[in-house]
């Protein structure tokens, strides 16, 4: 039996995933968590097969939660299941150890599939990111310039795009201000722009955002 965790802070997105898993015999979702905190706290406490893994949550995000699964549980198969572009972020998730990426565009049978895949120790690709990948090794291009961020200007670069002030980004990811506007900075630098409106528009032009 595959026991699963879903981590998801929309208790419909919980729901409807267990309604898709519920009819397969070989898996259950025996812990939901609303937050990487908690995910933390039920994964420290119970046994996993598979950790179902959001990317944006309240307070730790899913790349901090995911490491942190990573580095206290190594063999545990984390999938991360997304609104956010496969083409942008799974790569980034990947190096950080996970198992397997997919949107919440993905049909069922795909989710099921992945699921499988990932608890027989196995990496889950899916065909469209498979065929992605391989187009870029193709081309032989140079990497995009948010590539050359850390983790965690990658975050920050998002949150910005995404409308949030440094305040609000400070208090998400336990920063202060001053830290934040660092890495803003560094952003900045890295990507050669001038200012947050410009960041924006990078976001929306190379689909960090939707």
């Amino acid at each position: 039996m595959i026991n699963l965790l879903i981590a998801d802070d929309h208790s419909v997105v919980r729901e409807g995933l267990k309604q898709i898993i519920a009819g397969n015999p070989d898996m259950s979702v025996t812990g939901e968590a609303a937050s990487g905190e908690e995910a933390i706290e039920k994964i420290n406490k119970n046994s996993y097969s598979v950790v179902v893994l959001d990317i944006a949550m309240p307070g730790k995000n899913g790349l901090d939660t995911m490491k942190e699964i990573k580095l206290r549980y190594p063999g545990l198969p984390v999938l991360i299941l997304s609104m956010y572009p496969e083409d942008q972020y799974a790569v980034r998730f990947f190096r950080a150890g996970a198992s397997g990426y997919l949107t919440k565009k993905s049909i069922p049978e795909e989710l099921i599939n992945a699921i499988r895949t990932i608890a027989s120790g196995k990496k889950y690709v899916s065909p469209a990111l498979a065929e992605t990948l391989v187009g870029k090794l193709d081309l032989q291009t140079e990497k995009p310039l948010h590539e050359t961020l850390s983790d965690r200007e990658f975050q920050v670069l998002c949150m910005m795009a995404s409308g949030k002030t440094a305040g609000e980004i400070g208090d998400e990811l336990c920063l202060s201000v001053k830290t934040v506007s660092t890495y803003r900075s560094r952003i900045l630098e890295k990507l050669q722009l001038k200012n947050t409106a410009e960041i924006i528009s990078y976001a929306i032009q190379n689909r960090l955002i939707e």
